[in-house]
């Protein structure tokens, strides 16, 4: 009787410890940060004329605890189109970052560049992107800045390389459709958000008010060149993809990027 005692409790005591370090389940509903403002741990380069990896000339760098697009290093732009991509794909989530143009602007990029930057979404995986590529198939949260020429340049904007949305209950067939946000300046930093919902609704918000709505994100319209043509199956859903940030001849930095993986 002893002997059987003594067995049911160390089972019990087993068990107890057993529980007391069981991991704990994670939480999909929590933030977590995509950029530790250190280095670019998460993150791969893809350019335009270049392999995947290749972080041509150092551009995405990081400074001062900002990731950074730097053109300190190059002497011409040659259409070298880059974006930065985290290495894991979301669905449904809310995106937070802060950003704000630096001074850099290469001259020989095209001209609609000046002042302008993204970040793109519901990207194709960075694999597939080819050598000879100059945008990915997905879908971009546009971010642009005060020109100087007088004229309203509100930021938040949609622009879909590859890609068609509806808006206004209908397919738009804009490349990019204009936010409702004020115009801002180029040097100071500004707060933007994305919420995503799989293949149904996308919210833009710009210092914490939504400036642009729309909806059924999919695989669809031009821009986007040199890509594989068997990914580009117009009518397909986007219900997820890629985060990536953008480098076309602009600098730019950004701090606080931010995710929370929505049910």
């Amino acid at each position: 009787m002893n002997t059987l005692k003594t067995y049911l409790v160390a089972i019990l005591i087993i068990a107890s410890v057993s529980c007391t370090h069981k991991k704990p389940k994670s939480n999909k509903n929590e933030w977590r940060s995509l950029f530790n403002g250190k280095d670019l741990t998460g993150w791969v380069a893809k350019f335009h004329h270049h392999k995947l990896g290749d972080n041509y000339a150092n551009t995405f760098r990081v400074d001062n605890g900002t990731l950074q697009v730097n053109y300190d290093d190059y002497t011409t732009f040659d259409d070298r189109y880059g974006h930065l991509f985290y290495e894991e794909p979301f669905s449904s989530y809310h995106l937070k970052f802060e950003y704000k143009f630096t001074d850099q602007w290469l001259t020989d990029a095209e001209s609609y560049t000046y002042r302008n930057s993204g970040i793109m979404f519901h990207s194709q995986a960075p694999k597939t992107i080819l050598k000879e590529q100059d945008w990915p198939i997905s879908i971009e949260y546009q971010i642009l800045a005060d020109a100087g020429d007088g004229e309203p340049r509100p930021t938040g904007n949609m622009c879909s390389p590859g890609t068609d949305v509806i808006f206004n209950n209908e397919k738009d067939p804009r490349h990019c459709i204009s936010s409702s946000s004020k115009t801002y300046q180029w040097d100071e930093w500004v707060q933007g958000e994305l919420i995503v919902y799989r293949d149904s609704l996308i919210i833009h918000k710009v210092n914490g008010k939504k400036v642009l709505e729309y909806s059924k994100p999919q695989i669809g319209g031009g821009v986007a060149n040199g890509y594989d043509p068997a990914l580009k199956i117009d009518g397909t859903p986007l219900t997820s993809g890629y985060i990536g940030l953008q480098a076309e001849g602009q600098g730019i930095a950004f701090k606080n990027i931010m995710i929370k993986e929505l049910d």
